[in-house]
Order: C-alpha cells, then structure tokens, then sequence
C-alpha cells in the first residue's frame, strides 16, 4: 500500500541524496527539489522527477503529494521553506521532518500544520553519509502514532526507526545521540594523542581498546579517520556546532547545568572558525592546536 505514497523530498545534499536514492531504488515516486537544482538533477536517472520550486514537488498538474520528507541545513530554513509550502499543503498528508532543529521548533511546526489538518512527524538521523547509502540510518521520530505506522515501511527503507514520543521527542532523542558523539569523538582524539605523546604506537592501542569497554562506533569509525588524518566529511564539523548549541538550548529549556557539553560545545565552535566542512572527527586538529609539537602519526592532512 505505501508504495503508491506520492512522496516529495525537498533538500538533496550530503544526507538527502543517498536517503531520496534508497526511496527511489524501492519503487517510491518522488518529486525532488533543492536549493542548488544540480544536485537534485543528479537523481533524474534513478526516476526522480525534478522540481523548480518546493510548492512543485508537493502539487503540479496531475500531481498532488501524499508525504513530504524535508532534509535541510536548520531549523529556520525548515521555517522558511513551510511557509511557503503552507497554500499547497492539504489535510490528510503527513510531513516528515528528517532535518535537525531544535526540540521547540519541531512543537512549532507540529502546531502550525495541525492547524492545516497535516500531520507532522520529526524524524532526525544519525549514521553519517555511510549510514545513509547503506539505509542503515538511526531514525528517531517523534508524532502522532498512527501516521508514524503509515509511514513506517517508508523509514524502514532508509534505516531502523523508532518511534520515541510525541512531537519534538525524535529532535531531543538526536540532541542526545549528538551529545553522545560529540562528546565521544573528543574524548578519542585526547586518548590517540596521549598514545602518541607517550610513547605508544597509536594504530596499535586503538586495536587493543577493540572489544573492550571502551569499544563504540566512533572509535571503529572516527578513530580510523583521525589515525589516517582523512577528514573529508562524513557528518560535518558545522552541523555538529549547530547541534551543540541546541543541546544547550534544550538543556536550558529543561534546567539543567551540563558542564561536559559546554566544554564540547566550546571546542567546535573554535572549530568552527577554521575547518567548518570538515568531519567532526576533525576535532582531533584542534587538540593539536592546544599541544604545539604533538600531532598524531605523519601523514598529511585530506580536508575538504
């Protein structure tokens, strides 16, 4: 039955690209648009018919979406584009926010399209550029139940999702996935380059950490990365920023002190300054910036 789902999805970029592909490989028909048409051109072999404007993706003639998946850069961009889809949106249809904002303003959209009779359900995801060719996503959403089951075989093209609560839940479930990694990348780079400084052959200690309890996927994955100085991005340095400053706003909002995350967030926002395009394993090199004379290995730099 879902297969016969019309589905526009605006924003093709690094994530959206791979996840729009995976809809279009399982026989979804999809009206695509982006801000830069050339990336939204380079789906038209896979069957992806390419729209001017968001408003044409969701209705043309003979055409009328019935999801509408939004992957774009922020919170206020989603803003911006719903407003302008607001005179094309029509009740019954179910609009999938897969973008991170923060958890206030995936409430807001909720009650704005309520208001239109159009269910809307936050969905965010965690898993890299890798996760999404794969369809391997962490698909974390937040809405009213029964849309979430009408759309679920959908997301299950794209990777394992899991309903979390209502609106706004799947935004705070990625707050705190990003929490995670941000944190966790930080905390690899410090002990790669202890190993280094100290003595040790870093390659080896990462291997010897493997299956122990310091085991997790940002040591496989970013370790890797950091060990090969290969900084071409994955997830990128900018969006890990942004997601710091709305972890800070939600714990804000919830009133709590998180000592950690200011650290972290501190950290990327310097980064920020310098490499905002690379991988957010590119922490590593502003750790380096705070030890002059200590690098970690010989290789050379692969940055955007």
């Amino acid at each position: 039955m879902t297969k016969n789902l019309n589905i526009a999805f605006l924003g093709i970029g690094l994530m959206g690209k791979p996840m729009a592909a995976r809809l279009l490989s399982a026989g979804y028909t999809l009206h695509v648009w982006n801000r830069t048409p050339e990336k939204a051109r380079q789906l038209a072999s896979l069957g992806a018919v390419i729209a001017e404007t968001p408003q044409q993706a969701i209705q043309t003639a003979g055409w009328q979406a019935d999801v509408v998946i939004t992957m774009l850069d922020a919170g206020p961009v989603v803003a911006t584009i719903l407003q302008e889809l607001l005179p094309v949106l029509t009740p019954g249809m179910i609009m999938i926010d897969m973008s991170s904002t923060r958890q206030s303003e995936a409430q807001q959209f909720s009650a704005l399209l309520a208001r239109q009779g159009v269910a809307f359900i936050d969905a965010p995801v965690s898993g890299g550029v890798m996760g999404a060719e794969e369809g391997d996503l962490a698909i974390m959403a937040g809405g009213p139940a029964d849309s979430y089951e009408r759309i679920t075989p959908l997301l299950l093209e794209m990777g394992r999702p899991t309903l979390v609560g209502q609106a706004g839940a799947g935004q705070l479930a990625k707050l705190c996935n990003q929490l995670i990694v941000g944190g966790t990348i930080n905390i690899v780079a410090e002990a790669l380059l202890l190993a280094e400084a100290g003595g040790a052959d870093p390659v080896a200690v990462r291997q010897a950490l493997r299956g122990g309890f310091a085991e997790s996927r940002i040591l496989e994955v970013h370790g890797k990365r950091m060990l090969n100085r290969s900084f071409l991005p994955g997830g990128q340095v900018k969006t890990q920023a942004k997601d710091m400053d709305n972890i800070q706003d939600a714990a804000s909002k919830a009133g709590l002190v998180l000592p950690l995350t200011d650290l972290v967030s501190a950290l990327y926002r310097e980064l920020l300054q310098t490499h905002p395009t690379a991988d957010h394993s590119a922490a590593l090199l502003e750790l380096e910036k705070h030890n002059p004379g200590i690098r970690l290995g010989s290789g050379v730099d692969h940055l955007p």
